[in-house]
């Protein structure tokens, strides 16, 4: 069996500008094996999959103990590396968030997605740093991938946005962040500054319309998710299968579904 370490350190390895970790994210133990599944070399947890598939809504809605064992959950169906989306920690102070990591790391993850929101820098920073605590005290080299939700959220004017970022984003690696994550901008000139100026490796939002990972691979991105958009089209689907059944009574929608016997042996495995 790898251990913690191994996977922590092969899934920091994944992350190589030019040559971007391509992220489909799961939000269940099922969405993460047929992930991995697929040949992927890591698995990531998406925070509003995880808050839906559990009937709750995304933004520090979900308790702590329903994500963890989530996660645990999802560490215990695949032999990839995992990376788990903990929303902001989870907690009100950076002790808490500290408590969160620990409970991530003994849950088995090996990288976690933090986000800033509207929160102030400095003390987003500070949670960074707990966070790093933690993982230093369980002795897991634990991949922060900090997100700074600037361009995500709109914060102040345009013009600042990119120099607002590029600060956040210093302030959060001098904190113990391993990598950046910036969601909310696709534009190419504006990725490719991010990749350059920030000194480490840099995560970028996809879904319909976006650069392919081809196009980002160019301008430098390390890393691309996918988010929340998987677990959005999944849910589109089931809207769409009922409104079909109730409208005309036929299943054209499920069309092409994973066969159930291919789907039921993968969960056996």
């Amino acid at each position: 069996m790898t251990s913690q370490q191994d996977l922590a350190v092969r899934f920091r390895e994944l992350h190589v500008p030019g040559t971007p970790l391509a992220l489909a994210n799961a939000w269940d133990a099922a969405s993460a094996r047929v992930v991995a599944a697929t040949g992927a070399p890591a698995v990531a947890t998406t925070s509003a999959g995880v808050a839906w598939g559990l009937g709750a809504a995304d933004g520090d809605r979900l308790d702590r103990d329903s994500a963890l064992e989530l996660i645990r959950r999802v560490v215990g169906v695949v032999d990839v590396p995992v990376t788990a989306d903990i929303e902001s920690g989870f907690a009100a102070d950076p002790d808490g968030v500290e408590r969160t990591v620990a409970a991530v790391l003994d849950a088995g993850a090996v990288g976690i997605n933090i986000e800033d929101g509207i929160r102030d820098p400095a003390e987003h920073a500070e949670r960074i740093a707990a966070a790093r605590r933690a993982a230093d005290a369980a002795g897991v080299p634990l991949y922060i991938n900090a997100r700074t939700d600037v361009f995500l959220f709109g914060l102040g004017a345009p013009e600042d946005r990119l120099a607002e970022t590029l600060s956040r984003a210093e302030r959060y690696l001098a904190a113990g962040a391993t990598g950046i994550f910036v969601p909310g901008v696709t534009a190419p000139e504006t990725v490719a500054v991010l990749a350059r100026d920030i000194a480490a490796p840099l995560n970028i939002l996809v879904g319909p319309g976006a650069p392919t990972v081809g196009e980002l691979a160019a301008l430098g991105v390390a890393r691309v998710s996918l988010g929340s958009a998987v677990a959005e089209a999944a849910y589109g689907l089931v809207r769409r299968a009922a409104e079909e059944l109730a409208a005309s009574g036929t299943y054209t929608s499920v069309a092409q579904a994973i066969d159930y016997g291919e789907l039921n042996k993968l969960m056996s495995l």
